[in-house]
């Protein structure tokens, strides 16, 4: 009997009671919401200037704090293993230029950022009329290898780029025609033009794949009660899967997602795990705060965690469980 109510306590613990994880500010004073890691897990880098720093430019700190370092000068849409460069320019034209050689070519992008396949040798972006109403807008979308010509591989209606699963796979969502009520999430090989269907909503939200491209995360929002939710799904193809939760989420590797669930009461954020082999939640603790407005990331090495603190608007890093 005391084995079962030692049990029944840490059960009830780990839902109700989560232990608050440690965490450290790194910056401090509200400066900087929107903080991105490095590839190398090692530091958060955000945009600043005056009065705090003196001169606008892309700043870096270290994971555990410290000394903030200007790492680049210029204002632009950094590739995510920071090898490239996107600098829009008048009209449609933007520059990509190689950090390494400083090396550049242009496309016609109308000022968006590009979306790049994961070795960063490939590339992917959306140009959509610019009136009307957005469900209904024509949307193009081209995709590209480095210092190669454009190449357009589809049309949608109210429709966007959400990644790329592998080196010749986009993940794509929208409307075949501009009247259609629903979009449809689907795959699509740029070489052979074959399409999968993934699903079929009034709107797919937060469309997010994990870091091999095998599984897509998303939520659906005021449609039928059979499709609002949020839903796990392959994207080689399969039944899709409910997950029991709301509330904002990231990957923190192939095989496991991170979710902060709602919390309208103002209580701490609970951090949870959901492993996708195993199909389990788990809890790994609350933050003894709130999250600002959505406002946190995980390190590509899955180790860390930075969020914005709704408290004090410091930033704000903790190790993963």
């Amino acid at each position: 009997m005391k084995g079962v109510l030692s049990l029944a306590l840490a059960a009830l613990l780990s839902v109700g009671q989560a232990a608050t994880l440690p965490s450290q500010a790194v910056l401090s004073g509200t400066c900087c919401p929107g903080a991105v890691w490095s590839p190398d897990s090692r530091g958060l880098l955000f945009l600043d200037g005056p009065p705090a720093r003196a001169a606008t430019g892309i700043y870096q700190v270290g994971a555990g704090g410290g000394a903030v370092t200007r790492r680049f000068s210029s204002v632009a849409f950094f590739s995510p293993l920071l090898r490239w460069a996107v600098r829009p320019g008048a009209g449609d034209t933007t520059t990509l230029e190689r950090l390494s050689d400083s090396r550049r070519f242009t496309l016609p992008t109308r000022g968006a950022d590009v979306t790049w396949n994961r070795t960063e040798t490939r590339l992917a972006f959306a140009r959509s009329d610019t009136t009307g109403n957005f469900d209904r807008r024509l949307t193009r979308v081209y995709v590209a290898d480095v210092f190669g010509a454009p190449r357009q591989v589809a049309t949608l209606y109210g429709g966007s780029v959400s990644g790329w699963v592998n080196d010749q796979t986009l993940l794509l969502s929208g409307k075949a025609q501009p009247g259609a009520r629903d979009r449809e999430l689907f795959t699509l090989d740029v070489r052979s033009g074959a399409r999968r269907s993934l699903g079929q909503a009034l709107s797919f939200r937060g469309v997010s794949l994990s870091l091999d491209g095998a599984w897509v995360v998303y939520y659906v929002a005021f449609d039928s009660q059979a499709r609002n939710g949020l839903w796990l799904r392959p994207t080689a193809g399969g039944a899709a899967r409910k997950l029991d939760a709301f509330g904002s989420y990231r990957w923190r590797d192939a095989g496991r997602l991170l979710l902060i669930p709602l919390r309208p009461d103002g209580s701490p954020h609970q951090l949870r795990e959901y492993r996708v082999k195993e199909a389990t939640w788990r809890t790994l603790g609350d933050l003894g705060d709130q999250v600002r407005q959505g406002d946190w990331s995980v390190s590509p090495d899955g180790q860390r965690m930075a969020y914005l603190s709704a408290r004090d608007g410091n930033l704000r890093v903790l190790k993963l469980p």
